[in-house]
């Protein structure tokens, strides 16, 4: 079972962009033009932590509290 990570998306007047952010996981984040699109963006970006993360022995955090699977 893949672990959910609640997820973040806010707008940046600086950037002129969509931010996603995963707080659980540090510096992981995506940016698109539209929510949907920054979403699929962390998405790919939540993987690529793990993996990286996997392959280093890295600590995974388990999602907070916030994380809800339906």
């Amino acid at each position: 079972m893949t672990q959910i990570y609640p997820i973040e998306v806010f707008w940046s007047d600086d950037d002129h962009v969509w931010i996603a952010n995963v707080p659980d996981l540090t510096f992981c984040s995506g940016h698109g033009d539209t929510p949907q699109a920054a979403v699929e963006e962390v998405e790919i970006a939540v993987e690529a932590w793990l993996e990286t993360a996997r392959k280093q022995g890295l600590n995974i955090p388990k999602p907070s509290q916030r994380s809800i699977r339906t």
